[in-house]
């Protein structure tokens, strides 16, 4: 750790929640079943009561309250946004849903904005590379979405809500189970009228930037017999979100906008689609084939479109074979996968299609005192050619209470379409990033108390970026050290905890921050049960950012507090309600390209009545 991140840890921090549940399972971390206390690697589990108590509108409300997780915003509700995880880039991010990725392979980002609440059973948060499980992009982490899924009788569930900006939410679903046969069905709606994107001197242009969302999901599976399952999923999300954008021509006095108002919006679709088959073929092996589909899709009408839109549609065809098995000790993971992305666009792209075939083998153990998890990666790519990834993380519990990990892992960053092939900037010689990270964590856990501090230590080279010229090239590296602590505590009624997250994320070359990511960024929570009665509160909070890389453009620091009241007036019938900014901070999470702020929500308040039977 450098001198000047041993100074922030001294600086006086606020806290933020990671609330640690022993019976949690974990999937993400190795991609075979693990509890959450055997698992080596910086995990957080949120479940679906956790995102009920929360009751927050987006994914991405939801994400920034998570440890080691930052947050970028382009004005509301379905306006795009960034994820950092500790530091590393919002494209440093693989984000699957039921094992599909969604992302754009243009951007290289995913569409967490469009991504509704409504659909969600469990998240899985993945700190730290993961390319060697799960391939390209996994220099960050990877954030794993699990849709809602059916089990026991059949139940009906449904919540409505409105709140501030004319926003009104809705979900309905059918779960459960009939005979061998288990289904889930959601469908989920979000209209809202936001507030304008952008506080811009063309007051023509300050409007409702409104946003609306109808999203739908399935899950069935069917048990054939004892030990063999197939079963199907699929999600589609479509959104379309007004936008603020540059006048064309403006009065130079009064700053009017002279050319005729054009109406700019997006029309977005995620959608995912797999099927899948799980064989345990002997006492030792189990196999698990998911073949599917993950798609993107945009079309932007604005001044300057061509006709009929801006259009780009990343499908990504993707099949995994993976093959678990139950030695004496341990358990040996095979596994193939194969991804397929095709870019259709109304920009004309040299290459639009690439294909990547992966290899892995990973040993887990749990013994004793000791965990152990060893992993390798090949890649061969029809665009860059290939290349190895690996992972080796081990654990030792000393006590009943304390444990300490340690791990070393690869990973790199595949070149988006945009970047190697989008006319006038595209450079087809581009490198993939490459990444190597070394972190240790010690944690406590107790019945009603849990800890940790996770240090981290990070470089990346071959950054992509822009000369001087607005070309494409690999030119920077950059250097992320971090303290991850966090702690929860348990009295009866009353549960409390926080994290904070302390970074020093800088490009090497320039000596300055990255791109809107702060040196120390926390939360903190509180919430007490008295009886039908629930009240929480939370504060998140982060130190100064900037909107470029020379730094010479700053987003101020900010703090802001929420507050929650939940009240059971009624068997399965509840009411919450919850008011967000309550003290109505001014801040800004982004700039435009002009260097106006992206607008975000002043003092608001949402009430939603929900109907789940235990």
């Amino acid at each position: 750790m450098s001198a000047s991140l041993i100074g922030l840890a001294f600086t006086t921090p606020t806290f933020a929640a990671e609330d640690i549940n022993l019976d949690d399972v974990v999937v993400t971390a190795s991609r075979v079943p693990q509890t959450r206390e055997s698992v080596i690697a910086d995990v957080t589990v949120i479940d679906q009561e956790e995102i009920k108590r929360a009751g927050q509108s987006t994914l991405v409300e939801l994400l920034a309250h998570q440890a080691g997780i930052e947050i970028s915003s382009s004005g509301g509700a379905g306006t795009a946004s960034g994820v950092f995880i500790r530091g590393t880039n919002t494209s440093h991010v693989v984000v699957l849903i039921d094992g599909m990725r969604v992302d754009s392979a243009t951007l290289g980002t995913t569409a967490f904005e469009n991504l509704p609440l409504g659909q969600i059973e469990k998240i899985e948060i993945l700190r730290g590379p993961a390319s060697t499980l799960y391939g390209q992009d996994a220099i960050g982490g990877v954030i794993q979405i699990f849709t809602k899924k059916g089990e026991g009788a059949v139940k009906f569930n449904g919540n409505v809500g409105y709140g501030s900006y004319n926003t009104k939410r809705a979900n309905a679903g059918v779960s459960g189970s009939v005979g061998d046969t288990s289904f889930a069905l959601n469908v989920s709606s979000l209209d809202t009228n936001s507030f304008s994107a952008i506080n811009t001197k063309n007051k023509d242009y300050n409007d409702k930037d409104t946003y609306r969302n109808l999203a739908f999901s399935g899950k069935v599976s069917h048990q054939i017999e004892v030990g063999h399952e197939i079963g199907l999923q699929l999600l589609h999300s479509d959104g379309r979100v007004h936008f603020d954008n540059s006048c064309p021509t403006s009065d130079p006095v009064t700053f009017e906008c002279i050319t005729q108002k054009f109406d700019s919006k997006t029309d977005s679709k995620q959608y995912s689609f797999s099927v899948f088959s799980n064989n345990q073929f002997t006492d030792f092996w189990l196999s698990k084939v998911r073949i599917g589909e993950g798609v993107d899709e945009s079309r932007t009408f604005d001044f300057g479109s061509v006709t009929g839109g801006d259009f780009y549609k990343t499908r990504q065809f993707q099949l995994s074979w993976q093959n678990d098995f139950k030695l004496p000790i341990g358990t040996l993971t095979l596994l193939y996968d194969n991804l397929n992305q095709n870019v259709n666009s109304s920009v004309s792209y040299t290459v639009a299609e690439r294909d990547n075939d992966g290899f892995v083998a990973s040993y887990l153990l749990n013994y004793d005192a000791h965990s152990l998890q060893l992993s390798a990666r090949h890649d061969s790519n029809s665009q860059f050619g290939s290349h190895n990834t690996g992972s080796l993380g081990y654990g030792y519990k000393i006590n009943p209470n304390w444990r300490i990990t340690g791990s070393y892992g690869t990973a790199f960053k595949a070149p988006t379409f945009n970047d190697l092939y989008y006319p006038f900037f595209g450079n087809p010689n581009l490198k993939p990033e490459l990444s190597r990270n070394i972190e240790a964590s010690l944690r406590y856990q107790a019945d009603n108390t849990s800890a940790s501090a996770t240090i981290y230590h990070q470089k990346v080279r071959d950054l992509i970026g822009y000369d001087d010229a607005f070309n494409v090239m690999n030119i920077n590296k950059a250097r992320i050290d971090g303290l991850s602590l966090s702690a929860n505590q348990h009295f009866d009624n009353l549960n409390m905890g926080g994290s904070i997250d302390i970074q020093s994320p800088k490009d090497e070359k320039l000596d300055k921050l990255l791109v809107r990511r702060a040196n120390r960024h926390a939360s903190l929570y509180a919430n007490y049960t008295l009886g039908d009665w629930r009240f929480g509160a939370e504060t998140i909070a982060s130190s100064i950012r900037y909107n470029n890389s020379t730094n010479s453009k700053s987003l101020g620091g900010y703090v802001l507090l929420n507050a929650t009241v939940d009240y059971k007036f009624a068997k399965d019938w509840s009411v919450q309600a919850r008011a967000n900014n309550i003290l109505d901070k001014e801040y800004a999470l982004a700039l435009d390209f002009g260097g106006e702020a992206y607008n975000t929500p002043g003092a608001n308040l949402f009430v939603n009545i929900r109907y789940q039977p235990e």
